[in-house]
């Protein structure tokens, strides 16, 4: 493990202020309650380094790949004079990460530039099964020049399944199953299931998901790198911020950010009743960012009971706005709705492209003060009074901060998320690696589909519209 002392903590700032009753009064947390963190925190900590040296914590050991790092970058050079298109397939976590991160890291207008221009291929994450949508993506595509990379873990997920089963014989039909070895990456289970089972049939190039971690915590294994690698992303530095993050997990809980924003969530939920946090970029490209942000933080800590079996009755949830579009549609409840919640704010403070405003209209006074600006200051104002706001009326905030969007700082704010949401598990005494809950409504859907070994399910299914018939208004 790196030497906790040399991690790079210019990455990523964070600044807690308006959580303490200092801004809130009695609606923050007291100079006690942030005592009271000391030893808890502490304790999470330890268990994460132990539970990290006894191999349960896969995740953190993945910027430390560097063999993948050298077999995705000879795949990218390879894939950058062959494809003009990258079709990501998957779902969830074999998703949402990839998305966020392409949204971070390139122009926002990136698939709609010019090859000239563009150099890389364009990248196309297809993460819903609507057939308009998933036709209408397939129609913009030319196969011969598309890689399709396929991810799931199992082999069995029905969304991204039935996705590969239209993409398969599209290329098939397109360009013959001989073609299909240079068209198709997939991204499996290293050992066991389906996909892994074509792969072996066909012999198709293929990538493994690591085993131990799970989708919402695989973005930095080949699930997210290897797509973004093909389209130019620096995943070296991804990787090198990830691990400065890794390292800066360990240190002790004053000075160490996953360890508080885990501890600040946690305190504000059990004794103030926050149990609502509000993930709000101010940038367009980190919007994604609260998206993967959401499930990483409601799958791993939205559950019934505790590990010693007793029930769980505090939580929070996670849901996503964005700044400033969500000041106009949320910010009324974060002001006067209910006392339910912590607005989380990540801003940049470096655009990678500025626009000034103009110097017209002098004669509106409404109008002539924003001329001579930038629309880079306009939002931090935005931001900086949203947060003065929310203040002033006892509604908690706090703001995480990057010095810009590149690919190092987002690899540190990745991995530190990361590692709060593990170290959120230990203070709510829940396993954040499972998703227990999830599992019953795919069962519902097999049933419904006619898998075999899942016809109890459609029973039970056709049990409950007796009741539901009498509730239908046409």
């Amino acid at each position: 493990m790196a030497n906790p002392k040399k991690a790079d903590l210019s990455l990523l700032k964070l600044d807690y202020n308006n959580l303490t009753s200092e801004a809130l009064g009695e609606n923050g947390l007291s100079e006690a309650d942030l005592a009271d963190l000391k030893d808890p925190l502490t304790l999470a900590i330890k268990e994460l380094k132990t539970k990290r040296d006894q191999g349960l914590l896969p995740y953190l050991d993945l910027p430390n790949d560097e063999s993948l790092v050298n077999s995705l970058k000879k795949l990218s050079q390879k894939g950058r004079k062959k494809y003009t298109d990258v079709l990501v397939l998957g779902i969830g976590g074999s998703a949402l990460g990839t998305s966020a991160l392409f949204t971070a890291l390139k122009p926002l207008n990136y698939n709609a530039l010019p090859d000239k221009k563009r150099l890389w291929p364009r990248l196309w994450v297809a993460d819903n099964i609507d057939p308009e949508g998933f036709s209408a993506l397939l129609d913009r595509l030319d196969p011969p020049t598309t890689l399709v990379n396929v991810i799931s873990k199992s082999g069995s997920t029905a969304e991204t399944m039935s996705q590969f089963m239209i993409a398969f014989d599209w290329l098939a039909k397109s360009l013959g199953k001989t073609a299909l070895v240079d068209h198709l990456l997939v991204t499996t289970d290293p050992e066991t299931g389906v996909l892994r089972k074509i792969v072996n049939d066909l012999n198709l190039k293929s990538l493994t998901v690591p085993p131990g971690v799970g989708g919402r915590f695989s973005v930095l294994s080949a699930v997210g790198l290897a797509p973004l690698a093909l389209i130019g992303v620096d995943i070296e530095g991804l990787l090198a911020g990830a691990k400065s993050a890794v390292a800066a997990g360990f240190n002790s809980w004053s000075t160490n950010k996953a360890a508080l924003f885990a501890g600040l969530n946690w305190s504000l939920a059990s004794k103030k009743g926050r149990g609502i946090l509000v993930f709000t970029p101010y940038a367009d490209s980190l919007a994604k960012v609260a998206d993967w942000f959401c499930q990483l933080w409601n799958e791993s800590l939205g559950k019934a009971h505790k590990l010693d079996g007793s029930a769980n009755t505090v939580s929070q949830t996670a849901t996503k706005a964005l700044g400033v579009t969500d000041q106009h549609s949320q910010l009324q409840t974060w002001m006067e709705g209910p006392a339910d919640k912590t607005v989380l704010f990540l801003e940049t403070l470096n655009f990678k492209s500025q626009k000034n405003i103009p110097k017209l209209f002098k004669n509106q006074e409404a109008l002539a003060y924003l001329g001579g600006q930038s629309l880079g200051q306009l939002l931090s104002s935005e931001l900086k009074g949203t947060s003065r706001a929310l203040t002033e009326n006892g509604r908690p905030n706090f703001t995480l901060t990057l010095p810009q969007v590149a690919a190092k700082e987002v690899g540190y704010l990745v991995q530190t998320l990361e590692t709060a949401t593990v170290l959120s598990g230990v203070l709510y005494g829940v396993d954040p690696l499972d998703q227990p809950g999830v599992e019953l409504g795919k069962k519902f859907t097999y049933g419904l589909m006619g898998r075999p070994g899942f016809t109890e399910f459609l029973d039970r299914y056709n049990q409950g519209l007796s009741v539901k018939k009498k509730f239908i208004v046409s």
